[in-house]
């Protein structure tokens, strides 16, 4: 199949319409250039992306698809009565009939974000980031107890990134810990952790796959060295196994498939809106 162009246009981030979208493009296998058109909040910027759309249309040969969260019904109807793409209209789709089930109007506001500086979780998410990025890596072992949740894993299997995640997208105060090799000396948690074990949640990984990270990082190391990744491995993975720790392996999850799993067996309360 030829080059699809796929644009996903909102008056707002454009984060819905491109994450709707892209769950339902991946149910295909074929080549799309994705370009994303946030705050088209006008009826000129609405005229600017028919013209790439069309352009598009012209240079490819095909259609492009067109996914849109727009709220503004006069910037919609330019894009949906000026452009040659296949136009998915996401809140067309489920807010029209909703509104006819519920017998409600919906209230029509231009993104999540837009009400930000109004917004309780919105500032539990900000003090949630902070609070992960100032205890990434076990820069800090204070206020541990008021972390919801405790990461810990050998170095690079995905503590970071899963715990900027948990805080962004759920508001989740996470800290990691990196287990090294002193822990493995003495066989059992470092002993900032033994109060808070409920909290804790361990990550590992493949020893193959974190010899190929940690050689991106620190080429021909003994950090790297797969002997030694196998040997941090088993270490961790055995001193989880006697604290009685919940842990799974990053090697072919997704950090939203971690980030789920984690909030199924720490803060499952999270999981509901």
């Amino acid at each position: 199949m030829t080059l699809r162009t796929v644009f996903f246009i909102s008056d707002s981030t454009g984060i819905t319409a491109e994450t709707f979208g892209n769950a339902i493009l991946n149910q295909f296998d074929f080549d799309a250039l994705h370009i994303r058109l946030p705050f088209t909040d006008t009826v000129d910027k609405a005229h600017q992306a028919v013209r790439q759309i069309n352009h598009a249309a012209l240079v490819d040969g095909n259609r492009p698809i067109v996914f849109t969260t727009l709220v503004n019904v006069d910037v919609l109807n330019v894009i949906s009565q000026g452009s040659q793409g296949m136009l998915l209209d996401m809140f067309g789709t489920f807010v029209h009939p909703l509104e006819n089930e519920l017998q409600l109007k919906s209230n029509h506001r231009i993104g999540r974000f837009s009400d930000a500086s109004k917004s309780k979780k919105y500032d539990e998410r900000i003090e949630a980031i902070n609070f992960s990025l100032a205890h990434d890596d076990g820069q800090s072992n204070r206020d541990l107890e008021h972390s919801d949740v405790i990461l810990v894993g050998v170095s690079r299997s995905g503590k970071t990134p899963t715990s900027l995640y948990l805080a962004m997208q759920y508001g989740l105060k996470a800290s990691n810990y990196p287990l090294i090799p002193e822990d493995f000396d003495r066989q059992q948690l470092p002993p900032a952790l033994v109060p808070h074990k409920a909290k804790i949640f361990g990550l590992t990984i493949q020893p193959e796959r974190l010899s190929e990270i940690r050689n991106e990082r620190r080429p021909n190391s003994k950090y790297a060295a797969l002997e030694n990744c196998r040997m941090e491995v088993a270490e961790a993975e055995a001193m989880m196994r006697r604290a009685g720790i919940r842990w799974l392996s990053t090697t072919t999850k997704s950090i939203e498939e971690i980030a789920t799993t984690i909030l199924q067996e720490i803060r499952p309360e999270r999981l509901s809106y």
